[in-house]
């Protein structure tokens, strides 16, 4: 029963690839020899992106429904590996959370598929919405009548991330202690499990600024505050500079730590060793990593890496391997 689904998998995805190039599956009837429920947790910052995604998958597939879940990535990767939760697919903000928490025991591989870039969201009415600018805003969000959201670092890439920033930031503006006094700006006050959990409290004016993915602004039609490159954790050609900025998170095992590097900004998407769907599981990445998943991710605003890239090349499942390449040198 396997093999035939995942031949109508392949066969479904081909369909989508050849009759829908702009990215949509219309007309496309597809209907699986596999029924049930699709199991996937997502970083927050997936949610728009794989809802859409899991509406076309489930015209694909009518016989199936996909419930999804969001959480910090950090949260997801602990769902799978600490509390044993089955899920059949988990994409992650940041590609190393698959790497550090859940390969090799709880993962066989891991698919680099999209980007994104940190950002300042805020409202009308936020204070000194009319004055913030990209020379100016961390002068802005230290002022006493002013407050700001971040995520847990410990919990969601975007919360290390906003540190990252800060760090970034001193040294761009030239600025001693900069970072120090962002990060202990409102203690702990403002910080919540994952990025998204922040948007009702800025919607509601209880936070002026929160730092955030662009595309999450752009989802939410919400106004942003662009950083430069050297701040943004978006150009892989900076690299070296983002390797400058440093945290420590709690590490795998209770009371250990590790200390994690900034980076340009990637998504990772994997399929849990004890999923349960694994045929459907490895249609829904297929989906994702065609030209069908990739508009929605470009539309969503968060460019797709085409072809997605991968260090398990010899580990992604057969149906996968057209629609990805190893990591160079790998």
């Amino acid at each position: 029963m396997r093999s035939k689904c995942v031949l109508s998998c392949w066969i479904a995805v081909m369909l989508v690839v050849l009759a829908a190039g702009a990215g949509t599956a219309a007309d496309v009837e597809v209907v699986s020899e596999e029924a049930g429920e699709l199991m996937v947790i997502h970083a927050g910052s997936l949610a728009v992106p794989f809802r859409d995604l899991s509406a076309l998958f489930m015209q694909m597939y009518p016989n199936v429904e996909v419930k999804a879940e969001a959480h910090g990535s950090r949260d997801c990767a602990r769902q799978v590996m600490d509390l044993d939760k089955r899920y059949d697919v988990m994409g992650s903000a940041d590609y190393s959370v698959i790497d550090t928490l859940l390969i090799p025991d709880h993962a066989d591989f891991n698919l680099r598929f999209a980007t994104n870039e940190m950002a300042i969201a805020y409202t009308e009415r936020s204070n000194y919405a009319g004055e913030i600018t990209g020379e100016n805003w961390h002068e802005v969000l230290l002022r006493d009548d002013v407050a700001f959201g971040r995520a847990d670092p410990n919990r969601d890439p975007c919360g290390y991330r906003s540190v990252m920033v800060f760090q970034l930031a001193e040294r761009y503006f030239g600025v001693p202690g900069l970072a120090e006094q962002l990060e202990e700006k409102d203690g702990q006050k403002y910080i919540r499990p994952k990025e998204t959990d922040l948007l009702a409290l800025l919607e509601a004016g209880e936070i002026d600024y929160l730092f955030i993915y662009r595309s999450v602004c752009q989802q939410h039609g919400l106004p942003m505050l662009l950083l430069p490159d050297e701040v943004n954790l978006k150009a892989a050609e900076l690299a070296e500079l983002y390797a400058t900025a440093t945290i420590e998170l709690t590490g795998t095992e209770p009371g250990t730590f590790v200390t994690k590097q900034g980076s340009p900004m990637v998504y990772g998407v994997t399929i849990p060793g004890n999923a349960e769907h694994r045929a459907l599981a490895e249609a829904y990445l297929a989906l994702l990593l065609s030209p069908a998943g990739q508009a929605i991710m470009e539309q969503n605003g968060q460019p797709a890496i085409v072809p997605a890239v991968t260090e398990q090349y010899d580990a992604v499942p057969a149906l996968l391997k057209d629609l990805c390449v190893p990591l160079e040198g790998d």
